[in-house]
This record gives C-alpha cells, structure tokens and sequence, in this order.
C-alpha cells in the first residue's frame, strides 16, 4: 500500500477506479492527484482525476503530455479514492499540465 506522505498534488498513481456504475470511467488507469498536499497529509482518501489518451478536447479535458503519450485529464470525472485504490505511482505531470488543470478546477466549481 502507499504511504501517506509518498502522495502529493500532481503525481499519477495507477488507480483501481472499479466497481464503475454507468457512464463513470472503469478499471485500472492513470490518474492525478488533484487534492492539496495538507489534505493528503492527513487523510486516507485523494481527490483524483483520470487520464486518458482516447479523449476528445472536451470542456474540462486538460490536454497533456505524460509518459511519451498524448492524451487528457478528465476533469469531469474527479472522485475522491480510498489509499487502497492506488496500486503503484508512475511519476509526475509537468507543472504547467498541473496548473492548467487547477485553473480549470477554478471555473469549473466557480459560482
């Protein structure tokens, strides 16, 4: 299991997102933490957002560049997953990629 304080905002954990109920995104995949680093500190649970290379350019899709291949974060599909969902991490997104994604969070949530 991974140690609390191996997780910070911007790493990419494989994630084990099943059970899946409809539309939601399924199976192991790469996500991103997206939750601040003094909620990770102290909670069990992350905030995570999906990556995917078969996305189109939807609103709230990020695009980004991670492990030599293009794709997204789904923005759209943020969960928050217990510490037992994360299997492995697999590194770290860019920093523009991870303030792309937290502007995009901004108006997302904005009133």
């Amino acid at each position: 299991m991974v140690k609390q304080e191996e997780v910070r905002r911007g790493d990419v954990f494989l994630v084990s997102l099943d059970p899946a109920r409809g539309r939601e995104i399924r199976k192991a995949r790469p996500c991103v933490i997206v939750s601040p680093d003094e909620l990770n500190a102290h909670m069990g649970t992350y905030i995570v957002a999906p990556l995917t290379t078969g996305s189109h350019g939807y609103p709230f899709r990020v695009a980004c560049r991670f492990q030599g291949k293009e794709g997204h974060i789904v923005l759209d599909q943020i969960r928050a997953v217990d510490r037992a969902r994360l299997v492995k991490k697999l590194g770290r997104l860019s920093p523009q990629a991870i303030e792309k994604s937290l502007s995009a969070l901004g108006e997302l949530f904005a009133p």
